[in-house]
């Protein structure tokens, strides 16, 4: 866990952020040893939240899930969408500039949510429609917001092969282990956005770069989407700078830390 001047408030969101990228409801246990916390210090949190409505405790199977007042704030986030509103015009003018479609997501679990989708003229159609969900480790976005998740969360997110949604050819289906995705996000770090190439569609390319907010948690990532035989295949680079321009703008506005 990082350092913080409150602690209690930042454990507090750890866990609701630990609870919220798992697919049902985990022991206390598992969350205090994901986080790195004292389990003393987890059941405390947890029943201050659980009597606010943010966790519910399911005794019979001794487990921690979201509660209603989570899913309220959810639902406010849906409602004024501050990430679509900032980040939309970001993204269109990413769009005028390059010449490809271009989108915004948020992580959620495994998966990436489309939040602004923004079409080039005379360009392929994309399954990455705003409200569509794609697996986190196949596409752009997801990678480039995997990258820079601690590595206890990361882990917490993958813990076995079974993790790994696959949408390609089943020959490749065996392919993916945590090993080769620790491998693929250490280049996303070392480069400074992310990529992938026919494992969303086949014959269209993506980059992406991850917008970070105050605390430098992943709050969400742009990219580009275009053909694997076009002009900017063949300089993704050039296409990432932009990319990672836009990005880094959207984490200004959000109020990243600089």
């Amino acid at each position: 866990m990082a350092t913080s001047k409150v602690p209690a408030a930042d454990q507090t969101l750890a866990i609701l952020a630990h609870l919220a990228a798992q697919r049902g409801p985990v022991p206390a246990a598992t969350i205090a040893q994901a986080l790195e916390l004292p389990r003393s210090t987890v059941y405390h949190l947890l029943a201050v939240m659980q009597e606010r409505g943010f966790v519910v405790h399911l005794p019979e199977e001794r487990r921690y899930g979201l509660g209603i007042a989570a899913f309220e704030l959810s639902s406010g986030f849906s409602r004024q969408q501050p990430l679509a509103r900032l980040g939309g015009p970001l993204v269109a003018g990413l769009v005028d500039r390059i010449g490809e479609s271009g989108h915004l997501a948020v992580l959620h679990g495994r998966d990436v949510l489309y939040l602004v989708e923004e079409r080039a003229p005379r360009r392929p159609s994309l399954v990455t429609d705003v409200g569509v969900r794609l697996p986190a480790h196949l596409t752009a976005t997801g990678r480039a917001m995997l990258a820079a998740l601690p590595p206890a969360q990361l882990r917490a997110l993958y813990p076995d092969r079974a993790a790994f949604a696959w949408r390609g050819a089943p020959s490749d289906a065996g392919e993916w282990r945590y090993g080769r995705l620790k491998q693929v996000l250490q280049r996303v770090r070392e480069t400074g956005w992310a990529g992938e190439d026919g494992e969303v569609t086949e014959g269209l390319a993506s980059v992406g770069a991850v917008v970070l907010d105050h605390v430098g948690w992943p709050a969400a990532a742009i990219a580009v989407t275009y053909r694997g035989d076009s002009d900017a295949a063949a300089h993704p680079e050039e296409i990432a700078a932009a990319v990672r321009s836009a990005a880094a703008e959207l984490s200004r506005r959000i109020g990243a830390a600089r």
